[in-house]
């Protein structure tokens, strides 16, 4: 018996080497063949939300102690952000917003548990939502507090409390460890990419799966809560808010959703960074013209150390890469006060000390399926030369509830010096999977349709390849090079100065080891791509290849061969 259990044992372990050796695409093979991977029909494409008593989203606080926790970076490893919420929000026809000066905004924390040798003050905010038309509630919020603690070291674990202190209102000890200082052999460990999040089971499920692959940092591109699925009153959130609620004066939200979704988060964003980027769904319009007011007033962004004057786009170093969050929900024309910042921003770039180049806003510019498609192509035509220019590596959006990597792409053209476009729209919120695509019989849809809700119109025929003269392809575009209507997120993980490893995710994987949806080596290369920078001088030290071969070795020998050995020995024993 011990001898069949043995052998079997040992059939598996041979199948598991095999798998383990099979070589992981770089895209220095491709530009690859389109593959569409269509939807899952035993899936379903979207679930409702989840209740606002739900236990991952009701308030467990009580009086002034802080709630919502959320880190941010600054601008360097020796600062971070911490953020959090005081007291309870008001709802209804008649709302009085709090005094955020009753409340203190203070950080304690060391580099040893439960002693607390460095404090920092910060500032304390409130936000209302309110709506000049008869019926509809208004909402202030709590009691929002962002502090900046500075005089970090790098790559250190440390330990904080928040709160007001006179009041004995502390939060319980939290954790969180800087990032490297910026250097082309210094990474955060595994960033965690998702888009277009949202409340409901599929959003738990997306991020209980993150939580499993254990990033270090989170870069969230746009549409967190969808709280604007709603009427003011709350009720039951729609997939489609025109659809069911036609008659609805303005574009309403249940600002509730915000604290929810701020408390469903806490317990990852409490402890390493989130970076935000605004979203179609974050707008939020309301009296007096005014938008964006939840998310510019709840989240800490690096915009003034990064020379933006608005939150709404800005930038930031994570070890060795460079990000660079723009908006596309405000003004991004080479007229615009963002337009002159993302040159003065890309042009104090240095290669040498940060190789990588990130950018990330929520409206994809390449985008193969029917919804958004070429949505916000004169954004694309604005800025796509100058990211081209200086040699954006990757790019991430959402906007599309589907996922889809490109081939390194410019201007609609096959390029390999183009940045890697990945649109990872699939957080999982309520207005469910898209699955049709712009080149399927009969889903091509027509100029008229998608209208960006900022910025102008600019859809325009193909004038070369394949597609020339019309508006959509009619098969999978070139530039496309895998696309899947599934839930999920994406993991980044550096290797070294020229080679990423890029592995998307999806929710239904969830409980399978060492499954996952796509996965590829991003490969940079300095020498044939270069910008008018220090950057020609990267050249890894170990050569990528043998990096990572040496990984795959090592984990055979530890978790495969190893206890083949022994099994083996056993084996020989009986």
């Amino acid at each position: 018996m011990m001898k069949k259990f043995c052998i079997a044992l040992c059939f598996q372990a041979f199948l598991l080497i095999v798998a383990a050796t099979e070589p992981i695409p770089t895209t220095l093979d491709g530009p690859f063949k389109p593959a569409t991977r269509r939807f899952d029909p035993s899936l379903r494409k979207g679930s409702d939300d989840l209740p606002i008593d739900h236990p991952r989203l009701k308030r467990n606080v009580t009086s002034f102690f802080p709630e919502q926790i959320a880190l941010a970076l600054s601008s360097s490893s020796s600062s971070m952000w911490v953020s959090w919420v005081t007291g309870e929000a008001q709802i209804g026809l008649n709302v009085t917003p709090h005094d955020p000066k009753t409340v203190a905004s203070e950080v304690w924390y060391g580099k040893e548990s439960g002693k607390y040798t460095m404090k920092q003050s910060g500032v304390s905010v409130v936000y209302s939502q309110l709506y000049p038309f008869e019926g509809l509630w208004n909402y202030t919020s709590g009691i929002i507090h962002h502090v900046k603690i500075d005089g970090l070291e790098p790559e250190t674990k440390y330990y904080y409390k928040c709160g007001d202190s006179s009041l004995a209102a502390m939060s319980e000890e939290l954790e969180f460890e800087t990032f490297p200082l910026p250097a082309p052999n210094k990474y955060p460990q595994r960033i965690a990419v998702v888009g277009d999040l949202g409340l409901t089971t599929n959003t738990t499920t997306t991020i209980d799966h993150l939580i499993m692959n254990d990033p270090s940092m989170i870069l969230m591109v746009g549409d967190l809560t969808y709280a604007n699925q709603y009427l003011t009153t709350g009720g039951k959130g729609a997939s489609c808010y025109s659809c069911q609620f036609p008659d609805a004066p303005i574009r309403e939200t249940f600002q509730p959703r915000w604290d929810g979704w701020g408390r469903f988060m806490e317990p990852l964003i409490s402890r390493i960074p989130m970076m935000v980027i605004e979203g179609n769904h974050e707008i939020e319009p309301q009296a007096a013209a005014l938008t964006f007011q939840s998310y510019l007033t709840r989240f800490s962004v690096p915009s003034k150390e990064s020379g933006s004057n608005s939150n709404l786009y800005y930038s930031f170093d994570a070890g060795g890469i460079h990000f660079i969050m723009l908006g596309a929900y405000i003004d991004y024309n080479q007229t615009s006060a963002q337009y002159s910042w993302l040159q003065d921003d890309l042009k104090k770039v240095d290669r040498g000390v940060t190789p990588w180049l990130v950018a990330a806003w929520h409206s994809p510019w390449y985008n193969s399926y029917s919804s958004h498609y070429q949505e916000f192509e004169c954004m694309r035509q604005e800025m796509e030369q100058i990211l081209y220019a200086y040699r954006v590596d990757i790019v991430f959006s959402g906007h599309v509830h589907a996922y889809e990597r490109m081939n390194r792409v410019y201007n609609y053209t096959l390029d390999p010096c183009g940045p890697v476009y990945i649109t990872v729209g699939d957080g999982g919120n309520i207005e469910k999977v898209d699955v049709d695509h712009a080149d399927d019989p009969g889903k091509c849809p027509s100029p008229g349709d998608n209208i960006p809700e900022f910025g102008g119109v600019c859809h325009m025929n193909f004038t070369s390849g394949p597609a020339k003269g019309k508006f959509c392809w009619d098969r999978q575009p070139e530039w496309s090079a895998y696309r899947e209507s599934s839930f999920g997120h994406g993991i980044l993980e550096m290797v070294n100065s020229t080679h990423a490893l890029w592995t998307w995710h999806r929710n239904q994987d969830i409980y399978r080891e060492h499954s996952h949806g796509d996965q590829i080596y991003i490969v940079r290369r300095p020498q044939s791509c270069s910008v008018a920078s220090k950057d020609s001088r990267l050249s890894p030290s170990i050569p990528p290849t043998l990096d990572i071969a040496a990984a795959r070795v090592s984990s055979l020998l530890c978790y495969i061969i190893l206890p083949v050995i022994i099994l083996i020995g056993l084996l020989n024993n009986h």
